[in-house]
């Protein structure tokens, strides 16, 4: 508590309400002198950071191993010993994105011209074409294979390079390779109207072509465009995150009792989890990043086995979480956490597929 010499003019000085004791009782400001010395400053901040980072690592560590205990605290009202939902998930969100978008930026990115030559999923594809799709998917394993070697150290840059080229210009693409290589859309559409209808691009392989093929004619190459598509879509996602957080929620209100519960308690609950799973993504981002560090095999590995246990902890934790919050059987509870998993899980590829598709349109 402040050791401040309390004012002898009983006038809160923030809204004019009459102060009986140390703090206002209409807006809670403590009614001190506004004019402090060095001294009290020093302190005070010394104070208010040992109250944050106990209150912060407090929020952490029952975010991280006590599913739902945050949501019932902040619900039953015991809430200054925590970190606010609302303030947790804006800082985790921001820490991390902040993280990945330095190590990308930190990062070589190589992106395989070969990987521009596979169609969008979904297009039908003739016999040749499925066939020259599982080459290039071939020839890509061997260079991420090549690009792994030469992270442990058994090839330098320049070696890991050479063969990876070596086994592009090996590649004798006839079919999508050659149509991917226009080098303007009159050379495409020239070509296109040059041939029978039956061997013309269908509407969506025509689309991504002619997308592609107008960001050549911008003369981006290959490694460009896979950069902006990067940054656009790092600088985008927790746009809609965040916007995607309310249908969460929303299902949440759906499957449960209308009287009970309030969207608001579903609110504060989504607001965790997805705190939860961006806190457990920036330890795994920056345990990979770390071992990343070492350049060896073994290190490779332990990232790997890290990777898949936090993983599978993101995984499990919404089961506990929805029993211990909503006090429900766990059979009942199990059934209704797997048939939201289900739902939520179509609905977060849809977006993330429309975001990817409206990121790569809006390429510029």
């Amino acid at each position: 508590m402040s050791k401040s010499q309390i004012r002898k003019d009983k006038t809160c000085l923030n809204c004019n309400y009459v102060v009986d004791q140390r703090y206002c009782p209409n807006c809670g400001q403590e009614n001190t002198d506004s004019r402090k010395t060095f001294h009290h400053l020093f302190f005070h901040f010394f104070e208010d950071l040992t109250h944050y980072e106990n209150a912060f690592w407090k929020t952490i560590r029952n975010l991280l191993f006590k599913p739902a205990s945050l949501t019932k605290e902040y619900l039953s009202g015991r809430r200054l010993s925590y970190l606010a939902p609302v303030r947790l998930y804006i800082f985790i969100s921001f820490i991390t994105f902040l993280v990945i978008t330095m190590m990308a930026s930190g990062e070589e990115f190589h992106d395989l011209p070969l990987a521009q030559m596979k169609p969008k999923p979904g297009t039908k594809l003739t016999k040749n074409e499925l066939e020259e799709i599982r080459e290039i998917d071939l020839i890509l394993a061997k260079q991420k294979r090549i690009d792994s070697l030469r992270v442990a150290g058994w090839y330098n840059k320049d070696e890991a390079d050479l063969m990876k080229q070596s086994l592009e210009d090996n590649f004798s693409s006839f079919g999508l390779g050659e149509n991917m290589g226009y080098k303007s859309m009159r050379e495409m559409d020239s070509v296109q109207k040059s041939l029978p209808t039956a061997k013309r691009y269908s509407q969506p392989k025509y689309w991504l072509y002619s997308k592609i093929t107008m960001l050549r004619e911008r003369r981006l190459s290959g490694e460009e465009i896979a950069t902006k598509f990067k940054e656009s879509f790092l600088h985008n996602f927790p746009k809609v995150l965040f916007i995607y957080m309310p249908i969460f929620a929303f299902f949440l209100w759906l499957f449960h009792s209308k009287k009970r519960w309030y969207y608001f308690d579903h609110g504060i609950f989504t607001l965790h989890y997805f705190s939860f799973l961006l806190l457990v993504s920036l330890i795994a981002i920056c345990i990979d990043g770390l071992l990343g560090l070492l350049h060896s095999d073994i290190a490779e590995i332990v990232s790997r086995f890290v990777f898949f246990i936090l993983v599978c902890w993101m995984i499990y934790y919404i089961f506990p979480a929805h029993h211990r919050f909503y006090g429900e059987t766990r059979t009942l509870s199990f059934f209704k956490t797997l048939v939201l998993f289900f739902i939520n899980s179509l609905i977060i590829i849809a977006i993330l597929s429309l975001f990817a598709l409206y990121t790569f349109v809006n390429i510029h």
